[in-house]
């Protein structure tokens, strides 16, 4: 029997996505779901939901939810990560509010940016954590990472355990209907290519028939009535010549041209979202009061297989059956003009072998040249978890494209103190 572990499955959404689509899947149908997470009662929750999706499906998985780590980890095959430390409260107000007193704002922060370093710097701890326990007990199993800061995390994986790694995010496969459906293009028989770094991946190409469609796509861009939500990656692909992955409200923070203090006009110019993720959070947790008995509760409840690469990736390496993703991996010559330490985003075929990374060659130069900058503050984050020296954190807030254009070395310096210890026991000591 197969057995799939899911860490952070209180993740109630997110685990019926990916645990139901295992469940739907005839070669996974029978498998061993091992549920875990720090919060019992979402545990629960997630549990409830489950055992109802799987009575109504067949009653072919065995479901169980841990409280011992280990134990939920023993034996699995594969090991799926969606865990959050330090939830919204404390740690995400921490991430937004700290910054805000020097006049640094964000908009999701989870990534890159100071919030993005702070996150990685708390949840490193625990993924190694993790990483020792599956060293121990399920040695063989593929750990699938969904947690941000996706980079970095997957990044120090790859680098400084044995455990099998790929990092999967939603943003490129949801990249090329994203951009043509606003623009009234049919995404249907549409052949693109994307590679770069999780978030900041690039559409190279973009055919349909062998046709190019960047230039009707950058003439009806340019045409589209303003304001919209996508207007920060239009300005990229405008100034740049590409269209970037991910949403325009996290690009925005990921450069240092959209969210500034001496020019707050561009906040309404590119229609910038201050503070979206706490926003959403607060809805989600005001919202979850309403989904609960529909998820929960609901001994009816129905699911689909969603287009999570999860359980495809699962289901390639089971039956041998080939499947290509966007993954995360170490950049093993993948992309040439990008350091080999990076963690790089790039077409990947997944089989009984395991997960088979493509390669790339160079990236356009400006493209490449984008993409050092990010990776310059994830390379450095990782170099400060791993050694425990708070001079990395600050070389990694440093060198952030938003908060190195926003606050001088001092002041930077200061933050970096004041959010080491707003955080307090959510990250371990540094010297």
């Amino acid at each position: 029997m197969l057995k799939i572990a899911f860490m952070g499955a209180g993740s109630t959404v997110f685990a019926k996505n990916v645990l139901g689509d295992a469940m739907l899947t005839p070669a996974l149908q029978d498998s061993h779901l091992a549920l875990y997470d720090i919060d019992l009662q979402r545990l629960k929750e997630s549990e409830s939901m489950l055992n109802n999706i799987n009575n109504n499906y067949g009653k072919h998985a065995t479901i169980v939810a841990y409280t011992d780590r280990k134990k939920a980890l023993e034996g699995a095959d594969f090991v799926v990560n969606a865990i959050q430390v330090g939830g919204y409260e404390p740690c995400t107000v921490t991430d937004f509010e700290v910054p805000k007193k020097y006049g640094l704002r964000q908009t999701i922060a989870d990534t890159l940016g100071i919030g993005g370093i702070f996150r990685a710097l708390r949840t490193i701890p625990v993924m190694l954590d993790f990483a020792r326990d599956m060293e121990e007990v399920c040695p063989n199993a593929w750990f699938l990472n969904y947690t941000n800061p996706m980079a970095i995390l997957t990044g120090t994986m790859q680098r400084y355990t044995g455990v099998k790694t790929v990092g999967l995010c939603h943003s490129v496969q949801a990249c090329v209907p994203g951009l043509l459906k606003p623009l009234g293009m049919d995404p249907t028989g549409v052949q693109w290519k994307i590679a770069g770094i999780n978030h900041m991946a690039w559409l190279l190409e973009v055919t349909k028939d062998g046709q190019d469609l960047y230039p009707e796509i950058k003439k009806r861009a340019l045409e589209r009535p303003t304001p919209h939500n996508d207007m920060v990656r239009y300005e990229i692909m405008r100034r740049f010549g590409y269209y970037v992955t991910e949403s325009s409200e996290h690009n925005a923070e990921y450069m240092p041209y959209f969210i500034k203090k001496l020019y707050p006009e561009l906040i309404d110019r590119f229609q910038v979202p201050l503070d979206e993720y706490p926003r959403r959070c607060i809805n989600q947790i005001e919202g979850w009061g309403r989904m609960r008995d529909s998820l929960v509760n609901n001994v009816k409840i129905e699911h689909r297989r969603s287009h999570e690469f999860a359980s495809y990736i699962m289901e390639a390496m089971v039956l041998d059956k080939p499947f290509k993703i966007g993954g995360n991996v170490l950049n093993t010559g993948l992309i040439t003009n990008l350091p080999k330490e990076a963690c790089v985003e790039v077409p990947c075929m997944v089989d009984a072998s395991g997960v088979t990374p493509t390669y790339v060659g160079d990236l356009p130069q400006q493209l490449a040249a984008l993409n050092r900058t990010n990776i310059n503050v994830q390379l450095l984050t990782i170099e400060a978890a791993m050694t425990r020296k708070k001079e990395h954190i600050y070389h990694a807030a440093l060198l952030d494209p938003h908060t190195s254009s926003e606050l001088s070395i001092d002041e930077i310096v200061a933050l970096c103190d004041d959010l080491i210890e707003a955080h307090g026991d959510w990250l371990p000591s540094y010297h």
